[in-house]
Protein backbone atom coordinates (compact mmCIF):
# COMPACT_ATOMS: atom_id res chain seq x y z
CA UNK A 1 0.00 0.00 0.00
CA UNK A 2 1.36 3.30 -0.97
CA UNK A 3 2.34 6.00 1.79
CA UNK A 4 1.16 9.14 1.39
CA UNK A 5 3.43 11.51 2.61
CA UNK A 6 2.53 15.43 3.27
CA UNK A 7 4.87 17.97 3.55
CA UNK A 8 3.56 19.51 6.83
CA UNK A 9 4.67 16.69 9.10
CA UNK A 10 7.58 17.00 7.21
CA UNK A 11 8.30 20.34 8.36
CA UNK A 12 7.52 19.26 11.79
CA UNK A 13 10.14 16.76 12.05
CA UNK A 14 12.84 19.02 10.09
CA UNK A 15 12.14 21.94 12.82
CA UNK A 16 12.33 19.26 15.70
CA UNK A 17 15.99 18.56 14.39
CA UNK A 18 17.14 21.83 14.50
CA UNK A 19 15.82 22.30 17.81
CA UNK A 20 15.67 19.28 19.52
CA UNK A 21 12.50 20.39 21.49
CA UNK A 22 8.72 19.88 21.02
CA UNK A 23 7.89 22.51 22.01
CA UNK A 24 10.62 25.29 20.40
CA UNK A 25 9.60 23.15 17.39
CA UNK A 26 6.13 23.98 17.64
CA UNK A 27 6.62 27.48 18.26
CA UNK A 28 8.74 28.03 15.13
CA UNK A 29 5.86 25.96 12.66
CA UNK A 30 3.23 28.14 14.41
CA UNK A 31 1.41 25.18 15.95
CA UNK A 32 0.48 23.43 19.51
CA UNK A 33 2.97 21.39 21.06
CA UNK A 34 0.70 18.39 21.42
CA UNK A 35 -0.66 19.19 17.19
CA UNK A 36 3.12 19.06 16.44
CA UNK A 37 3.53 15.92 18.70
CA UNK A 38 0.33 14.01 17.29
CA UNK A 39 1.82 14.65 13.89
CA UNK A 40 4.87 13.49 14.39
CA UNK A 41 3.40 10.05 15.91
CA UNK A 42 1.64 9.87 13.02
CA UNK A 43 3.87 9.87 10.80
CA UNK A 44 5.92 7.10 12.53
CA UNK A 45 3.24 4.92 12.39
CA UNK A 46 2.73 5.91 8.52
CA UNK A 47 6.47 4.89 8.03
CA UNK A 48 6.44 2.09 10.53
CA UNK A 49 9.79 3.42 11.94
CA UNK A 50 10.72 5.22 14.87
CA UNK A 51 12.09 8.56 13.93
CA UNK A 52 12.54 9.99 17.26
CA UNK A 53 14.20 9.34 20.86
CA UNK A 54 11.52 11.20 23.11
CA UNK A 55 13.36 12.05 26.64
CA UNK A 56 12.19 14.02 29.58
CA UNK A 57 14.08 17.86 28.00
CA UNK A 58 15.19 16.80 25.22
CA UNK A 59 14.36 14.89 21.47
CA UNK A 60 16.69 13.87 19.50
CA UNK A 61 16.23 11.93 16.24
CA UNK A 62 17.13 8.15 15.58
CA UNK A 63 19.88 7.32 12.90
CA UNK A 64 16.65 6.89 10.60
CA UNK A 65 14.85 10.22 11.50
CA UNK A 66 17.96 11.72 10.62
CA UNK A 67 18.04 10.24 7.38
CA UNK A 68 14.16 10.92 7.04
CA UNK A 69 14.59 14.68 8.04
CA UNK A 70 17.98 15.09 5.20
CA UNK A 71 15.18 14.01 2.82
CA UNK A 72 12.46 16.34 4.13
CA UNK A 73 14.41 19.07 3.98
CA UNK A 74 15.27 18.63 0.63
CA UNK A 75 11.75 18.74 -0.14
CA UNK A 76 10.39 21.63 1.42
CA UNK A 77 13.40 23.15 -0.42
CA UNK A 78 12.27 21.76 -3.36
CA UNK A 79 8.56 23.24 -2.98
CA UNK A 80 9.55 26.36 -1.88
CA UNK A 81 11.50 26.65 -5.29
CA UNK A 82 7.77 25.29 -7.18
CA UNK A 83 6.45 28.47 -5.36
CA UNK A 84 9.41 30.82 -6.24
CA UNK A 85 9.39 29.69 -9.60
CA UNK A 86 5.83 30.39 -9.83
CA UNK A 87 5.55 34.43 -8.27
CA UNK A 88 9.04 34.76 -10.54
CA UNK A 89 6.85 33.87 -13.27
CA UNK A 90 4.12 36.31 -12.60
CA UNK A 91 6.07 39.28 -11.53
CA UNK A 92 10.17 38.59 -11.35
CA UNK A 93 10.93 41.80 -9.63
CA UNK A 94 8.47 40.79 -6.59
CA UNK A 95 8.38 38.52 -3.61
CA UNK A 96 11.08 38.26 -0.90
CA UNK A 97 14.92 37.50 -2.11
CA UNK A 98 17.67 36.56 0.89
CA UNK A 99 20.97 38.29 -0.50
CA UNK A 100 24.44 37.49 2.22
CA UNK A 101 27.66 39.35 2.09
CA UNK A 102 30.78 38.90 3.35
CA UNK A 103 31.72 40.80 6.58
CA UNK A 104 34.96 42.62 5.33
CA UNK A 105 32.24 43.67 2.97
CA UNK A 106 29.00 44.00 4.32
CA UNK A 107 29.77 47.16 6.03
CA UNK A 108 31.42 49.34 3.57
CA UNK A 109 29.43 48.51 0.66
CA UNK A 110 25.73 48.18 2.26
CA UNK A 111 25.39 51.91 3.13
CA UNK A 112 25.91 52.57 -0.52
CA UNK A 113 23.36 50.09 -2.21
CA UNK A 114 21.14 49.03 0.53
CA UNK A 115 18.48 52.10 -0.08
CA UNK A 116 19.39 52.34 -3.70
CA UNK A 117 18.39 48.53 -4.11
CA UNK A 118 15.27 48.68 -2.52
CA UNK A 119 14.17 51.93 -4.16
CA UNK A 120 15.21 50.50 -7.93
CA UNK A 121 13.18 47.46 -7.19
CA UNK A 122 10.30 48.50 -4.89
CA UNK A 123 8.12 45.36 -5.81
CA UNK A 124 11.34 43.24 -3.88
CA UNK A 125 11.56 42.49 -0.14
CA UNK A 126 15.34 42.10 0.46
CA UNK A 127 16.63 40.51 3.18
CA UNK A 128 20.55 41.16 4.40
CA UNK A 129 22.98 39.11 6.00
CA UNK A 130 26.94 39.02 7.13
CA UNK A 131 28.21 35.46 6.78
CA UNK A 132 31.71 34.33 6.50
CA UNK A 133 32.41 32.27 4.01
CA UNK A 134 31.96 28.67 4.29
CA UNK A 135 28.61 28.96 6.06
CA UNK A 136 27.22 31.41 2.99
CA UNK A 137 28.17 28.74 0.51
CA UNK A 138 26.44 26.02 2.90
CA UNK A 139 23.50 28.65 3.10
CA UNK A 140 23.08 29.33 -0.65
CA UNK A 141 23.43 25.15 -1.40
CA UNK A 142 20.45 24.47 1.19
CA UNK A 143 18.58 27.30 -0.25
CA UNK A 144 19.02 29.65 3.03
CA UNK A 145 19.86 32.52 0.63
CA UNK A 146 19.46 33.17 -2.67
CA UNK A 147 22.71 35.41 -3.76
CA UNK A 148 25.96 36.12 -1.87
CA UNK A 149 28.20 38.97 -2.66
CA UNK A 150 32.00 36.65 -2.42
CA UNK A 151 35.58 37.35 -2.91
CA UNK A 152 36.71 35.20 -6.03
CA UNK A 153 37.79 32.38 -6.21
CA UNK A 154 34.77 30.65 -4.85
CA UNK A 155 35.22 26.50 -4.42
CA UNK A 156 32.88 24.46 -5.23
CA UNK A 157 30.18 22.82 -8.55
CA UNK A 158 26.52 24.00 -9.24
CA UNK A 159 27.40 28.12 -8.63
CA UNK A 160 26.72 30.79 -11.06
CA UNK A 161 29.63 33.53 -10.52
CA UNK A 162 28.99 37.04 -12.03
CA UNK A 163 32.04 39.12 -11.13
CA UNK A 164 30.98 42.89 -10.10
CA UNK A 165 33.62 44.80 -9.43
CA UNK A 166 37.62 44.97 -8.49
CA UNK A 167 38.60 46.38 -5.42
CA UNK A 168 43.37 47.48 -4.68
CA UNK A 169 44.30 46.37 -1.43
CA UNK A 170 46.25 49.02 0.60
CA UNK A 171 48.42 48.77 2.96
CA UNK A 172 47.77 50.05 6.26
CA UNK A 173 50.61 51.48 8.44
CA UNK A 174 51.32 53.22 11.72
CA UNK A 175 52.22 56.89 11.11
CA UNK A 176 55.37 56.77 12.31
CA UNK A 177 56.66 53.50 10.32
CA UNK A 178 59.31 54.26 8.30
CA UNK A 179 57.20 53.10 4.99
CA UNK A 180 55.36 55.84 5.79
CA UNK A 181 56.79 58.17 3.86
CA UNK A 182 56.51 56.45 1.03
CA UNK A 183 53.91 57.15 -1.79
CA UNK A 184 53.42 53.66 -2.79
CA UNK A 185 54.64 50.07 -1.07
CA UNK A 186 55.71 47.21 -2.51
CA UNK A 187 55.16 43.88 -0.80
CA UNK A 188 58.73 43.36 -1.08
CA UNK A 189 58.91 46.61 1.61
CA UNK A 190 56.68 44.68 3.76
CA UNK A 191 59.47 41.47 4.24
CA UNK A 192 61.10 42.73 7.60
CA UNK A 193 57.41 43.62 9.43
CA UNK A 194 54.61 41.24 11.16
CA UNK A 195 50.93 41.25 9.14
CA UNK A 196 48.26 41.26 11.67
CA UNK A 197 45.34 39.38 9.89
CA UNK A 198 41.88 38.21 10.46
CA UNK A 199 40.78 34.67 12.39
CA UNK A 200 40.89 31.90 10.10
CA UNK A 201 37.22 31.78 8.12
CA UNK A 202 37.63 35.20 6.48
CA UNK A 203 38.65 34.73 3.02
CA UNK A 204 40.76 37.78 3.40
CA UNK A 205 42.97 36.39 5.91
CA UNK A 206 44.12 33.93 3.03
CA UNK A 207 44.44 36.44 0.14
CA UNK A 208 46.44 38.29 2.31
CA UNK A 209 48.40 35.68 3.45
CA UNK A 210 48.97 34.71 -0.53
CA UNK A 211 49.65 38.18 -1.66
CA UNK A 212 52.54 38.68 0.81
CA UNK A 213 53.49 34.71 0.26
CA UNK A 214 54.39 35.83 -3.61
CA UNK A 215 57.06 38.17 -2.75
CA UNK A 216 58.20 35.96 0.54
CA UNK A 217 57.31 39.44 3.03
CA UNK A 218 55.46 40.34 6.12
CA UNK A 219 54.99 37.39 8.57
CA UNK A 220 51.97 36.47 9.96
CA UNK A 221 51.36 38.29 13.38
CA UNK A 222 49.93 36.11 16.53
CA UNK A 223 47.35 38.51 16.80
CA UNK A 224 43.96 37.97 15.03
CA UNK A 225 40.89 39.91 14.52
CA UNK A 226 37.60 39.16 13.45
CA UNK A 227 37.05 42.19 12.25
CA UNK A 228 38.95 45.10 9.85
CA UNK A 229 37.72 47.87 12.23
CA UNK A 230 39.76 45.93 15.28
CA UNK A 231 43.02 45.40 12.69
CA UNK A 232 42.52 49.97 11.63
CA UNK A 233 42.76 49.93 15.13
CA UNK A 234 45.47 47.81 16.02
CA UNK A 235 47.48 49.44 13.37
CA UNK A 236 47.21 53.27 14.36
CA UNK A 237 47.96 51.79 18.21
CA UNK A 238 51.46 51.04 16.69
CA UNK A 239 51.05 47.54 17.19
CA UNK A 240 52.03 46.18 12.93
CA UNK A 241 50.30 46.98 9.88
CA UNK A 242 48.12 44.85 7.77
CA UNK A 243 46.11 45.57 4.07
CA UNK A 244 43.39 46.74 3.51
CA UNK A 245 40.73 46.15 0.56
CA UNK A 246 39.64 49.81 -0.90
CA UNK A 247 36.03 50.09 0.50
CA UNK A 248 37.26 49.67 4.19
CA UNK A 249 40.10 52.41 3.92
CA UNK A 250 37.18 55.06 4.38
CA UNK A 251 36.88 58.24 2.87
CA UNK A 252 39.74 60.59 2.31
CA UNK A 253 37.54 63.20 4.89
CA UNK A 254 37.39 60.77 7.63
CA UNK A 255 41.09 60.09 8.89
CA UNK A 256 41.84 57.80 11.72
CA UNK A 257 44.68 59.36 14.06
CA UNK A 258 48.08 57.52 13.97
CA UNK A 259 46.92 55.39 10.83
CA UNK A 260 47.98 56.06 7.62
CA UNK A 261 46.80 54.08 3.77
CA UNK A 262 49.49 53.40 1.57
CA UNK A 263 48.93 52.19 -2.37
CA UNK A 264 50.48 48.56 -3.18
CA UNK A 265 52.70 48.83 -6.06
CA UNK A 266 51.54 44.83 -7.19
CA UNK A 267 49.24 43.65 -10.11
CA UNK A 268 48.19 41.10 -7.84
CA UNK A 269 47.11 43.90 -5.05
CA UNK A 270 43.58 43.27 -5.43
CA UNK A 271 40.32 40.93 -5.10
CA UNK A 272 37.26 40.97 -7.28
CA UNK A 273 34.00 40.34 -6.04
CA UNK A 274 31.20 38.16 -7.70
CA UNK A 275 27.50 37.64 -7.17
CA UNK A 276 27.14 34.08 -7.05
CA UNK A 277 23.67 31.89 -6.82
CA UNK A 278 22.93 28.10 -7.45
CA UNK A 279 22.63 27.04 -11.20
CA UNK A 280 19.30 26.88 -12.12
CA UNK A 281 17.60 28.96 -9.10
CA UNK A 282 13.78 29.26 -9.53
CA UNK A 283 14.38 33.29 -9.54
CA UNK A 284 17.17 33.02 -11.86
CA UNK A 285 15.91 36.15 -13.99
CA UNK A 286 15.51 38.40 -10.77
CA UNK A 287 19.00 37.42 -9.61
CA UNK A 288 20.26 38.40 -12.71
CA UNK A 289 18.26 41.78 -12.46
CA UNK A 290 19.76 42.14 -9.08
CA UNK A 291 23.27 41.60 -10.02
CA UNK A 292 23.11 43.32 -12.98
CA UNK A 293 21.93 46.81 -10.71
CA UNK A 294 24.24 45.87 -8.52
CA UNK A 295 27.16 45.98 -11.28
CA UNK A 296 25.97 49.45 -12.28
CA UNK A 297 25.51 50.96 -8.42
CA UNK A 298 29.64 49.36 -8.41
CA UNK A 299 30.67 51.88 -11.22
CA UNK A 300 29.89 55.18 -8.39
CA UNK A 301 31.86 53.56 -5.84
CA UNK A 302 34.96 54.78 -5.01
CA UNK A 303 38.55 53.24 -5.37
CA UNK A 304 36.85 50.46 -7.39
CA UNK A 305 37.14 49.23 -10.87
CA UNK A 306 34.15 47.09 -12.90
CA UNK A 307 35.40 43.74 -13.48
Amino acid sequence: MAIRLTLKPLAYLVALADTGHFGQAADRCFVSQPTLSAQLKKLEDQLGVVLIERGAKRARLTPVGKLVAARARRMLWEAEQIEELAKGLEDPMAGEIRIGFIPTLAPYLLPHISGWLRERFPGLRMILSERQTDPMLQALTDGDLEMGLLALPVPGDGLVRRPLFTEPFFAALPSDHPLAGKNRIRTDDLREDALMLLEEGHCLRDQALALCELSGSARPQDFRATSLETLRQMVAAGEGLTLLPALATGHPDHETPGLVIRPLDSPNAHRTIAAVWRKHAAREETLNLVAEALGERAADLPGVSIA
